[in-house]
């Protein structure tokens, strides 16, 4: 059965080459350093030599994956939400997504920890962005008022609360490493995926 051209399909092409060229060439550790998000970089405060300027790593760390299992699950996601969301807010919706997310996630990491040099890599901040928009285009708002504005804002807050406890438990079981799961990222780019989606969905459908 032959895919869909979509924008979704080719940021997951696009991902996977890019981490599995990386993988296979033996080039993780440079490839952290180089294109990883760095905070520390980014405050200023260190320098890393033939690196990408620090202002576009929010971008090019999406490309670099701590192994099979850490880019598999986040291939999983983007190809499952993103296909989603795609069908809702179209293609440009999902690259804003993807994009202003992958940098709100490094920010948010940012300010916990300005000064950290251990390097955050992987695309989950950018997917979680999508599935924040995905949760808030496919979930029901809980009925908790009459007026639709506060029962959306209480489902934007439940979702982003249990998605920060999740990523927490994540994070914790897995020792928190930091260069594989960074917690802050994620709920960053979640929260900044859905509240992008109500905008954006207005924006395609301006004038129908």
């Amino acid at each position: 059965m032959r895919l869909p051209q979509t924008v979704t399909i080719w940021l997951v092409a696009v991902t996977g080459v890019a981490s599995l060229l990386i993988l296979g060439a033996g080039l993780n550790a440079m490839a952290m350093a180089t294109m990883g998000f760095i905070p520390a970089r980014f405050s200023g405060l260190v320098q890393v030599g033939g690196a990408v300027p620090a202002i576009l790593t929010p971008l090019t760390a999406t490309l670099v994956h701590g192994g099979l299992l850490h880019l598999g699950f986040n291939l999983l996601m983007l190809a499952w939400c993103g296909v989603a969301v795609e069908r809702v807010l179209g293609g440009k919706g999902v690259l804003v997504i993807y994009g202003v997310s992958a940098y709100v996630a490094m920010l948010a990491q940012w300010v916990v920890g300005p000064a950290e040099v251990a390097p955050v890599i992987g695309a989950s901040g950018a997917v979680s962005g999508l599935i924040g928009a995905y949760a808030l285009s496919f979930g029901r708002a809980k009925q908790v008022s009459s007026s639709p504005a506060v029962n959306r804002l209480v489902n934007i807050v439940w979702l982003a609360v249990a998605w920060a406890v999740l990523q927490w438990a994540v994070g914790f079981s897995a020792g928190a490493q930091g260069v594989m799961l960074a917690t802050p990222a994620h709920v960053g780019g979640f929260v900044a995926g859905m509240l992008l989606q109500r905008p954006l969905l207005l924006w395609r459908y301006r004038g129908a």
